[in-house]
This record gives C-alpha cells, structure tokens and sequence, in this order.
C-alpha cells in the first residue's frame, strides 16, 4: 500500500520548525515500521492520486488560504478513489468554524459564539452586549494560525472595525468573548488517536499577548488532567471524530466548565515528541483503521 502523508508547500509564511520536525520524526518512525509512505504536498499537480491507496492529513498549513482549492482537491481524492485520513466529510465539515453551531446543538459546551455573515455590517457594540464583555476575539470562520485574528476592546475597537469592513466582503467572521481565564491558566489541548485519549498539555500566551501558538510565543506544558476532565473531552471525540486517525480538542475551563474553543480534525500539531509512547499510539491507530 503506498501511503501519502499530507503537508503543504512552505513559502516561508509560517514559522513551521517544529511541525517540520514533527512530521519527519513521524514520517521515519512509520518508514521503520515498514509502511511504504512518504510526504506529498497537497496541491502538487504532479501527483498521480491513483497510485495512493491511503493520505494522511498531516501539515497541510495553508488549506484555509486556498479553501476553494482544498474543497477540489478533496472532490479529486473522492473521484480517485483515495481513502483520506481524516474522512473527507469529516474534513470538509471541520473547515468551517460554523461546525461549533452543531457541537452546542448537541448538547457540548463551547466558547459563546456569534457569526458575521459575509458582506454583513459590523457594530461591535451589539457584541460587547450581547456576551457581557469588554473584550472580544473576531476571527474568519475559515482559518488557522491566529491568521487575522483580533482583540477588540474599546480602546481599538475603531481600528478593527476598519480593517474588518475590508476583511469581511471576503468571508464569514466568528466572534467571542475573550476570556481571561486563558491567560490566567491556559489553553487545554487533549489528543486522541482513533477515538481513545492519548496525551495532553497546557499552552500558554507570552506575557502580553492572548495567541497560544508558538509562531507568536506560545509555550506548550505537558500535563496530566483528571479522568473527569479527559471524559469531558472525550465526547467530542465520541460524538464529532468518528473513525478519525486523530483528534485535538481545544478549550479551557471556567468556572469549573471546559468550554471547546476548537475541535482541531484537520491539522493540528499533535506534539508527538512530549513523550515516546505517542507515536506508538499514532501508529497502532493507524493500523486498526488500515
């Protein structure tokens, strides 16, 4: 079986040291477990997607600016005959951070949130009201990497709403309230492999800034949660990732509540290397769902 594992062309817009790093740590540790697989960026038009029987998403990082694109190449995966690890409809579900509306129609917990509709006029007014804050988090609802992604706050609420006005013709925007408790405790990331929990850790912002990715300073902390706290992940997994190769779920707790910030199906950094065991569970997913 020829295997393809999924990233993407680095044009140097991402700081990707790490995911590199991850990728090819992985990339060999399944070459030595004797799978015919290697890495193939996503939208090389040399492929010939006939001669793969399986891809795996692994660092695709730039799907969310070339959406349309993406959406083809899973039409072109599906006519092939290619199986996707993601599954293709879960995938293209999981693009859209409009799949939080389904997570809370289903009875989970999520970060409040509110949607801008393309070309809709923006009063940030409204939101500030609407969730009791001062302070609110505005990012397209097809997106990764912080990539426009603001603050707002009374103080910048006008510059905002300027480069919003433009941002907006484009696409959908999802707003939320910000919330302290990430900066006070962190953002939770719990990664399960083939629906069954297999590590976890805290993210935490630089002093000063509110991104937790390690491109604006983010520090990444293993750690051990409770079985209460995994369970609670655990739901999302069950309910929203099935027969997925792997799953991050994204939250933080307030007031003693995990709220989901994102569940991450597509290309998440799965910090492999906070422990050797993380890859043997990777692989022996892999080969149940082979």
């Amino acid at each position: 079986m020829n295997i393809a594992l999924i990233t993407y062309l680095d044009k140097g817009a991402y700081d990707t040291t790490t995911v590199e790093s991850e990728d090819d740590k992985l990339l060999y540790f399944l070459k030595d477990k004797g799978l015919n697989i290697e890495k193939i960026i996503w939208n090389d038009t040399n492929i010939k997607w006939e001669d793969y029987s399986l891809a795996i998403l692994k660092s695709p990082w730039d799907y969310f600016d070339l959406i349309e694109e993406f959406y083809a190449w899973l039409d072109l995966l599906e006519a092939k005959k290619v199986r996707l690890l993601n599954p293709i409809d879960v995938v293209r579900w999981n693009s859209n951070k409009k799949y939080l509306q389904e997570i809370e129609t289903a009875g989970l917990k999520i970060i409040p949130s509110a949607f801008i509709n393309k070309q809709e006029d923006v009063t940030f007014k409204h939101f500030f009201e609407k969730f009791n804050t001062n302070k609110l988090i505005v990012k397209p609802c097809v997106s990764g990497g912080a990539k426009n992604t603001f603050k707002v706050t009374a103080e910048n609420v006008e510059e905002v709403n300027q480069k919003l006005d433009k941002l907006i013709q484009e696409e959908d925007f999802i707003v939320q309230p910000f919330l302290p408790e990430i900066l006070d405790s962190g953002e939770w990331s719990f990664i399960f492999f083939n629906g069954v929990y297999s590590h976890s850790l805290i993210k935490q912002a630089k002093p000063g800034d509110f991104r937790v990715q390690p491109a604006h300073g983010g520090t990444v902390h293993p750690h051990k949660p409770n079985e209460e706290l995994v369970a609670t992940a655990q739901q999302y997994v069950t309910l929203f990732a099935k027969d997925c190769l792997y799953a991050r779920v994204d939250g933080t707790i307030v007031n003693g509540n995990f709220l989901l910030m994102e569940l991450e199906l597509i290309e998440p950094f799965l910090f492999l290397n906070t422990e050797p065991e993380n890859y043997i569970r990777y692989y022996k997913a892999l080969k149940e769902l082979m």
